[in-house]
């Protein structure tokens, strides 16, 4: 594979975890090698028994580093200078207990520790049996770590050396050094644009204490946002009550309310696209008490008297000079899915829907199996953690903006 000297002076400190896949590393350093790509690299101590320091150092022509208490590299703080050091850090074989000890943030070793203290990007290459990669934990913690903004190559589907076949197998070494061109040229086919996205639920108060709100985590409208931001457009994120750590490189506007998303969705305006994931409260109480509405003995509850939000998408796809160029809404539905999504993006007069049936345990939790409606029909996606849904959306926003004049 000739990378045009994409990786020329390149340095690639690569973490090597313990495999039988491992032995594929080797390989790899030679590729990157031929690329002119300097690498250094850091192995487990599971990682030794499939493949040596003595091999991988004569591949890298560099010292291979294994042990984190090690007085004379500790000395000049060795582990912050490896993390520091490289343009990349590439984890190839990641298994399921490193990728699980990345995703708790432990340091207890050296490649954990050199994880955890890193400023640059990292890319992980997953390899371990099929049902260990299928299995509930690894899935969440690799959204986790996608979220984080981790990158990941692999795994492939094929016959493992555990004679059970799936998706496990770490990617062939050509794949991983094509990730890893990628990872340090990302492509950046929103370059200029401006995305607007929402995300989260809205808290409508009732009183001081109390509020109206729904199941909405803002996982998905985030991972949006970070995805966005990952194909170079200018993102602005208005997000509602959440716990999720807000996305690197994006500008991020709190609310609370609807009428507050609103107003901050509007004050954002021009933007080429609105994304308006956020899980908006359709009513609000009309009348929010001054004072913590008491529970009396003996007497009925009190009558909540409701009015209605604003409608965001709606707003904001209404025709007129500040209408963005697409407006993206999305429908969480109970049944009748496509139908409902249809008619919602009628009525709402936006141009695609993001249609997904929320009566399992989409709204908060990993993954989001979604049908992207639009003038052209229903296109039926499979269920993927939020964070590929968000990729996914995010290129197809990227495709429509190249086919279209800037």
């Amino acid at each position: 594979m000739n990378l045009a000297g994409n990786l020329a002076g390149k340095r690639i400190l690569l973490i090597v975890g313990g495999g039988i896949a491992a032995y594929k590393v080797l390989e790899l350093i030679r590729l990157l090698r031929k690329e002119e790509a300097s690498v250094s690299a850091v192995l487990t101590a599971a990682a030794q028994h499939f493949v040596t320091p003595l091999s991988v150092q004569a591949l890298t022509e560099s010292r291979v580093c294994t042990e984190l208490l090690s007085l004379t590299d500790e000395n000049e703080m060795g582990h912050i200078q490896l993390s520091r050091a490289a343009d990349l850090l590439v984890v190839a074989p990641a298994t399921a207990n490193l990728l699980a000890r990345m995703a708790a943030g432990l340091a207890d070793d050296l490649a954990t520790t050199v994880l955890l203290a890193t400023d640059k990007p990292v890319l992980a290459a997953p390899a371990m049996n099929v049902r260990m990669w299928q299995h509930a934990a690894t899935q969440a913690n690799v959204a986790l770590l996608a979220q984080r903004g981790v990158g990941f190559v692999g795994p492939d589907e094929g016959p493992m050396a555990c004679n059970e076949y799936g998706p496990g197998r770490l990617s062939e070494p050509p794949a991983i050094l094509a990730a890893i061109a990628a990872a340090l040229h990302p492509p950046r086919p929103l370059a200029g644009r401006h995305m607007l996205v929402t995300s989260g639920p809205t808290h409508e108060p009732i009183d001081p204490v109390r509020y109206i709100a729904n199941r909405s985590s803002g996982r998905q409208g985030h991972a949006i946002a970070a995805a966005l931001a990952r194909l170079g457009a200018r993102v602005t994120l208005v997000s509602g009550p959440v716990t999720v750590p807000d996305p690197a490189g994006v500008a991020v506007r709190h609310v609370e309310t609807a009428e507050q998303m609103l107003a901050a969705c509007t004050a954002s305006l021009p933007a080429d696209a609105a994304i308006c994931a956020a899980a908006v409260a359709d009513w609000r109480v009309a009348g929010t008490a001054a004072a913590k509405i008491k529970k009396v003995p003996g007497a009925p509850p009190p009558a909540l008297a409701l009015a209605t939000n604003p409608d965001i998408l709606a707003t904001l796809a209404a025709p007129g000079p500040s209408r963005p160029r697409l407006v993206v809404g999305f429908a969480a539905e109970t049944e009748n899915l496509d139908a409902n999504a249809t008619a919602k993006r009628a009525r709402k007069g936006c141009d695609w829907i993001v249609a997904n049936d929320v009566s399992g345990d989409v709204m908060g939790g990993e993954a989001n199996e979604v049908h992207l409606v639009t003038a052209a029909g229903v296109e039926a996606w499979p269920r993927l953690a939020k964070e590929e849904v968000a990729r996914r959306l995010a290129a197809r926003l990227a495709d429509h903006f190249a086919g279209s004049a800037a």
